[in-house]
């Protein structure tokens, strides 16, 4: 299966790294502006490939995006100085539609993962855009919270002394400040963390959901203080999207999507627990909170419904 990565900074180059490791592509083809980057991150990546599994990752163009069934889209401006935020989601529209445009002409058919920050509003625009070539939807998703879900997932685990994967937890939202993490629906092997806790003699107070809300929350920022970017996580969050649509396995996740409606606010893209196959989004599955989730949940929502109004009404 093959898969093009547009942007080869370090999201993107991490991305391929994490798709060879996993083996959950045969070829991979790395798009930049900046073509010697994108040569650069291929060649190094090839390096370990004796380490790993057989793959062919390669620099090309957008014609090298032929037969390619992901594309993965990391590519985008950075915030200058100076520069307002709807200036930038702007100038991103600007870099979306190009790469949308040539998308349409040579694979018309793939599924399409947006990467870049802000990614709901990215994402949103992309959907937009791709309407105007022909793209369903649902053939088009953004990362969303699924790292957030990660990062969830990771401190209950910590404190709770169980591997993350036996762990249901979701962050849902807005991949930023107003995102929810879902306490009402935690489960643990599909024992409700309640009894759990109740079960295993676990202190779960709430100094202890306070610290873990803060290391979800605030772990972008916390790492990016600490050196300068975020990358293995969202690298290994793409390299399971990437294997989740390659072998079909219908699984939950918390992608960024396009909805008509949630908990009232119209024509919004965020992350709810979707289940995610060979076609791309094949449906968002009911959101059984409580009223205070849901409470947040229509804020985070009015919140991204507020940023898109501000860009759709400066581009009129």
């Amino acid at each position: 299966m093959k898969v093009g990565i547009i942007g080869s900074g370090m999201v993107g180059s991490t991305s391929a790294y994490a798709i060879m490791m996993s083996k959950v592509a045969n070829e991979i083809v790395l798009i930049d502006a900046n073509q010697k980057r994108a040569i650069a991150e291929a060649q190094d990546i090839q390096h370990a490939i004796p380490f790993a599994h057989a793959t062919n990752i390669y620099a090309g163009n957008y014609e090298k995006l032929n037969g390619a069934k992901i594309i993965v889209i990391a590519a985008g401006a950075n915030q200058k100085p100076g520069e307002t935020r709807l200036q930038l989601m702007d100038k991103n529209s600007s870099i979306l539609r190009d790469i949308m445009s040539q998308i349409a002409i040579i694979v018309p058919k793939a599924i399409i993962l947006i990467a870049t920050n802000p990614v709901d509003i990215l994402t949103h625009i992309s959907v937009c855009i791709g309407r105007e070539y022909g793209f369903p939807p649902e053939r088009i998703i953004g990362t969303g919270t699924t790292l957030d879900t990660a990062r969830f997932r990771v401190l209950l685990g910590n404190h709770l002394g169980v591997a993350p994967n036996h762990i249901h937890a979701y962050v849902i939202g807005e991949h930023g400040d107003s995102e929810v993490l879902t306490w009402s629906k935690i489960e643990i092997g599909g024992i409700p963390l309640e009894d759990f806790i109740y079960h295993r003699n676990i202190e779960f107070n709430d100094d202890v959901k306070k610290s873990i809300d803060d290391g979800v929350r605030n772990a972008a920022y916390k790492i990016i203080e600490g050196k300068g970017s975020t990358y293995y996580g969202i690298g290994g969050a793409i390299a399971k999207l990437v294997d989740v649509i390659n072998r079909d396995n219908k699984v939950v996740m918390t992608v960024s999507s396009f909805n008509n409606e949630v908990e009232g606010v119209d024509n919004v893209t965020l992350s709810l627990p979707t289940l995610i196959g060979g076609d791309g989004n094949l449906g968002t599955l009911p959101t059984l909170i409580n009223a205070q989730e849901k409470s947040l949940l229509k804020k985070s929502a009015q919140i991204i419904r507020g940023k898109l109004n501000e860009f759709e009404e400066k581009i009129k």
